[in-house]
C-alpha cells in the first residue's frame, strides 16, 4: 500500500519536497532510461515519470508518440512532417513499437512501484497544429479534423493509462498533457503551409472545450489530469476553466503579470510544477533555484505554506544532456526541493 506520503504526492501539486522530470531522456536504451529514472525519482516524495526517447529518430517524438495513441486515425510521417493518412505507414509502426517496448521498460523498472507515476503526451491543440492533413494544411485548420482529434486522443489517453496501471499495478498515474501551441492557435498566428499566411485563429470556446474534454478523458480513466504551458504568454485562466488539476511551466520566464495569473491559479486550488533547473551540464547552485520559486511567490503574496504543494522540475525535457549528465542534475533538483520544502516552514 501507498505511504501517506506518496498519497499526498499522487496529487499532482505532490508531497513537500517532491520533483519529477517532464518525460524526455537522452540516449537510445529504454531500459537504461527507465533505470535512470526510478533511481533517481523512484522514492518518496518524488514522481518517476515513463521515459522517451527522441534520439531514436521519428516515432520517438512527441508528436508521433502521441500520434500512436490516437484511435482510427493514422499517421505516416512525410518530408514536411506527420500528417493523417489512410492507413498506417512503417513510421507510424515504429512510434507503436517504440512505445511497447518503453512500457515493457517500464513495468520491470516500476516492479513494486505505489506511488505517483507520470505519462506526459501532447495536447489535442498542439497537436492539431504540428499534424497535416492528407491534403498538406494543418489539421487544426479544419472544424471536422479538430473535432476528430480531440475524441481519438481522448479515446488513445484513456487506452494508454490503462496499459500503464496494469503493468504497474500501484502506481498511482498522472497525465502530463502538453500544450505550447494553445496561445498561437487562440491568436491566430500559426503559419499556413506555404509560409505566407497564417490559419484563421480557433475560438476560444471550442479551445477550452476540447482541452476540457481531454482532461476529463484523463480523469475517468482513474489518472489524475495537468497541462503543461509554454512559458510565452502562458493561458493561465484556461488551465482553471478545464479543471485540470495541476499546471507545469518554466517559472523562470514569467513576468509580473504571467506571475499575477499564476497566483489566481494557484489561490483557485491548481497545483504547480514548477520549472526552475535550467538543462545545463553546470547548474545552479541550491540557493539560486529555490529563489527562481521563492522570491517572485513571496512577491506577489502567495502563503510560504503553499510552497509545501509544489513539484520542482528541470525547465524542459533532458534530451539534449550527456546521458552521464542526467543523474547529476536530478541530484541537484532533489536538493533544490528538500530546500523548498524546508522554506514552505517560513
Amino acid at each position: 500500500m501507498a505511504t501517506d506520503e506518496q498519497e499526498r504526492a499522487a496529487a499532482p501539486g505532490g508531497a513537500a519536497g517532491a520533483v519529477t522530470g517532464l518525460g524526455p531522456m537522452p540516449g537510445e536504451d529504454p531500459r537504461e532510461a527507465a533505470r535512470t529514472v526510478f533511481g533517481e525519482l523512484g522514492e518518496a516524495p518524488h514522481v518517476p515519470h515513463l521515459a522517451q526517447l527522441p534520439a531514436r529518430g521519428p516515432g520517438a517524438d512527441p508528436v508521433g508518440r502521441t500520434a500512436a495513441l490516437l484511435v482510427d486515425l493514422p499517421v505516416d510521417l512525410q518530408p514536411a512532417g506527420w500528417r493523417f493518412v489512410d492507413a498506417p505507414g512503417r513510421d507510424a509502426r515504429r512510434a507503436s513499437s517504440f512505445l511497447r517496448a518503453d512500457l515493457d521498460e517500464l513495468a520491470e523498472a516500476g516492479a513494486g512501484w505505489s506511488g505517483p507515476l507520470a505519462l506526459a503526451v501532447v495536447g489535442p491543440w498542439s497537436l492539431l497544429a504540428a499534424v497535416e492533413l492528407a491534403r498538406g494544411e494543418r489539421s487544426v485548420s479544419d472544424p471536422g479534423a479538430r473535432r476528430d482529434v480531440v475524441a481519438s486522443l481522448a479515446e488513445g489517453i484513456g487506452a494508454h493509462v490503462a496499459d500503464v496501471r496494469r503493468l504497474v499495478p500501484g502506481a498511482q498515474v498522472l497525465v502530463q498533457v502538453e500544450e505550447p501551441s494553445v496561445p498561437a492557435v487562440l491568436a491566430g498566428r500559426l503559419p499556413t503551409q506555404s509560409g505566407y499566411g497564417t490559419l484563421r485563429a480557433v475560438p476560444q470556446a471550442e479551445v477550452r472545450d476540447g482541452l476540457r474534454a481531454v482532461v476529463d478523458a484523463v480523469r475517468a480513466a482513474g489518472a489524475r489530469p495537468l497541462v503543461r504551458l509554454a512559458a510565452d504568454e502562458p493561458p493561465l485562466a484556461l488551465v482553471r476553466e478545464v479543471g485540470a488539476d495541476a499546471v507545469a511551466l518554466d517559472v523562470r520566464g514569467l513576468g509580473p503579470l504571467g506571475w499575477e495569473s499564476l497566483a489566481a491559479t494557484v489561490e483557485a486550488g491548481v497545483r504547480l510544477w514548477a520549472g526552475v533547473l535550467p538543462v545545463v551540464a553546470d547548474p545552479p547552485a541550491v540557493p539560486a533555484l529555490v529563489d527562481a520559486l521563492r522570491v517572485p511567490w513571496r512577491r506577489v503574496g502567495l502563503p510560504a505554506a503553499l510552497l509545501a504543494d509544489v513539484v520542482l522540475t528541470p525547465a524542459e525535457g533532458l534530451q539534449a544532456l550527456d546521458p552521464a549528465a542526467v543523474r547529476p542534475l536530478l541530484g541537484r533538483l532533489r536538493e533544490a526541493g528538500a530546500a523548498v520544502a524546508e522554506s514552505s516552514g517560513d
